[in-house]
């Protein structure tokens, strides 16, 4: 929902064929947290939308038909979850994190207005929660965001443990309630590869049959918790999915 996550395809003209293409407009923006913005938009097809929850859009930032996006076609489009879908109202609504830096996502987010028109492909991907004694979600800020999708989609009473770090108390993305959620703060250290999360995951009491794991956010986090999970737990590989919305280095990923 913010930074970036790694296409299977380097060419973003794939998603014209694979999903439908969808004009709409900005309707309303606002911040969530001070680092987290909130972005409404409308279109007509999104009336007929049924996305799964933890779906994404692609957001055209930079055509790329045009002749820098044909010679830069990691720089065209980006991904953000759909955190909300409003069919009757004809609107979703994406969290965009406002990280440190100066990507083409970034720049889009920071300048987003009510009016600006919007090129997006989507609803897609395969990032859903499944049939679990347990769920357990851990991310930072941008794994928040998918969270806020995923949570609601759970059977009633489900049982489910989120551990979600963000720099600063103030930076904390609120989540649906009904989770039994752990608040990591990093103050100020780097997202990438974050020992207070993995420490935070380390710490948790969990019964002694696995569930489903939700790892989404930072990619060499998410790595090193799937590690602790699978080979210091024992838990299945296939019961830990691991979402890597962005890692320094590398453009094109999800928000």
């Amino acid at each position: 929902m913010t930074r970036t996550r790694t296409r299977r395809s380097r060419n973003p003209l794939s998603y014209a064929f694979a999903k439908h293409v969808t004009s709409g407009e900005i309707a309303a923006v606002g911040l969530v947290t001070p680092t987290l913005r909130r972005i409404v938009i409308t279109a007509d097809a999104v009336a007929d939308w049924r996305p799964v929850p933890g779906q994404h859009v692609r957001i055209q930032i930079n055509d790329p038909l045009s002749v820098y996006g044909l010679l830069r076609p990691a720089d065209t489009l980006r991904t953000y979850t759909v955190v909300a879908h409003r069919p009757e109202r004809r609107e979703f609504e994406i969290w965009a994190h406002l990280y440190g830096g100066d990507g083409i996502g970034l720049r889009w987010a920071r300048g987003a207005r009510a009016g600006d028109p919007v090129t997006l492909w989507g609803p897609m991907g395969n990032l859903a929660v499944r049939p679990a004694p347990y769920h357990l979600f851990v991310g930072e800020e941008t794994g928040s965001c998918a969270f806020n999708a995923l949570l609601p989609a759970l059977p009633p009473g489900q049982p489910a443990v989120v551990v979600a770090e963000s720099d600063w108390l103030e930076d904390q993305v609120p989540l649906p309630a009904g989770a039994t959620v752990h608040r990591v703060h990093r103050a100020g250290a780097a997202p990438v590869s974050s020992a207070a999360l993995l420490e935070a995951v380390r710490a948790l009491e969990l019964p002694d049959e696995p569930g489903a794991a939700y790892l989404a956010g930072e990619a060499l986090t998410g790595r090193a918790i799937r590690d602790h999970l699978v080979g210091e737990r024992g838990w299945p590989r296939d019961s830990v999915t691991v979402k890597p919305f962005w890692t320094p280095g590398r453009r094109g990923l999800h928000h």
